[in-house]
């Protein structure tokens, strides 16, 4: 089959992987000028290692993150240090962090060299037909698929869009520039309306992030000072995380979901995966692993098909078998986050 992505983020780099490795052809449309990743670290459960299994791309991921946390005590503590909760082994004994731009250089080296084309900016056919344009040019495939993330703009060509609902808070990232002690403890700090995580890379680095209860579009001219300032009493080594980043490199975005879960996830032979179909709320920290796991069940399903030898009913089924099968998921993550970040009273 002749297949286009739209998006090279990581859930579409893993499905043209698996796919090329298939014996498809696959083009990835992107919107970035050049192959630059931002962000900073993300977790995969071990149901994104099983998913990888399935395409052969385990050890290229293993190569590139750390499953040091395995062997920490990992939970989550209050902000003088004490312990609330301490995971069951058995819940991190598979969990793996990872710097995202090294995991999308990892996944990027699998592919074709000519398999991204960068800067540019693609839309599918609002009828869900296999095209997809470019400018003032379109072209044919078998298959599309929208990667585009959480403000897909090809969600709502389709008619699928139910809009965007904030979540309530605002997110610091951050890996720090040195590696930092974190005494074998990893895992999350809960606060009154705060909440910060310490997760440890394969270099001894630190993918750290920090969440604040607070009205959307708030301002901070100073995004590490401000960090600080929310988090910096608390235990060790979280100041120290956050000392240990560059100024430049700590992001924030405010977080969002979908305004509702989405009736289907495929409209004619045009699919969406990952946040574009059930963007998550980070804090189950199965974001990335959800696209991966769409990306899989995507290259499954294609296994040994071609352009004219399964039918767009066939695909269409496929799809919407697996939507059926990932929607709950997408569903949980949300109603959990409404219990975790709903606003608490003063006292």
């Amino acid at each position: 089959m002749r297949i286009a992505i739209i998006g090279a983020g990581i859930g579409g780099l893993v499905a043209a992987a698996g796919l090329q490795a298939d014996g498809h052809e696959v083009i990835i449309s992107e919107q970035r000028a050049g192959p630059t990743a931002e962000g900073a670290g993300l977790t995969l459960f071990g149901n994104a290692r099983t998913a990888l299994a399935e395409l052969s791309l385990a050890a290229a991921v293993d190569a590139v993150s750390s499953g040091a946390i395995a062997a920490m005590r990992a939970g989550q503590r209050s902000p003088s240090g004490s312990w609330l909760l301490t995971a069951p082994a058995g819940l991190v004994s598979e969990l793996r962090s990872v710097h995202r731009v090294d995991l999308h250089r990892a996944l990027s080296e699998l592919l074709d060299p000519r398999t991204i084309r960068h800067g540019q900016r693609a839309l599918v056919s609002g009828d869900g037909a296999p095209h997809l344009t470019v400018g003032s040019s379109t072209e044919r495939f078998d298959l599309v698929v929208a990667c585009d993330g959480i403000r897909s703009p090809n969600r709502a060509r389709l008619g699928l869009d139910p809009g965007l609902r904030y979540a309530g808070y605002t997110a610091w990232l951050g890996v720090t520039s040195r590696p930092v002690d974190v005494h074998a403890e990893a895992g999350e700090t809960w606060g009154r309306g705060q909440i910060f995580g310490i997760l440890p890379l394969r270099d001894g680095r630190v993918y750290w992030f920090g969440t604040l209860n607070t009205p959307a579009g708030t301002v901070f001219p100073d995004e590490h000072a401000a960090a600080l300032r929310h988090f910096g009493e608390w235990h060790d080594p979280i100041r120290e995380c956050i000392a240990a980043t560059h100024p430049a490199e700590v992001l924030r975005h405010d977080v969002y979901d979908l305004a509702r879960p989405l009736d289907s996830f495929v409209r004619g032979r045009t699919v969406l995966l990952g946040d574009a179909a059930h963007a998550m709320i980070p804090n189950l920290g199965q974001g990335a692993g959800q696209g991966i796991e769409d990306a899989a069940t995507l290259a499954l399903l294609l296994r040994g098909a071609t352009g004219s030898g399964m039918a767009s009913g066939a695909i269409t089924v496929a799809l919407r078998d697996a939507a059926l099968r990932l929607a709950p998921g997408a569903l949980v993550g949300g109603l959990s986050s409404r219990i975790v970040f709903w606003p608490q009273p003063r006292e």
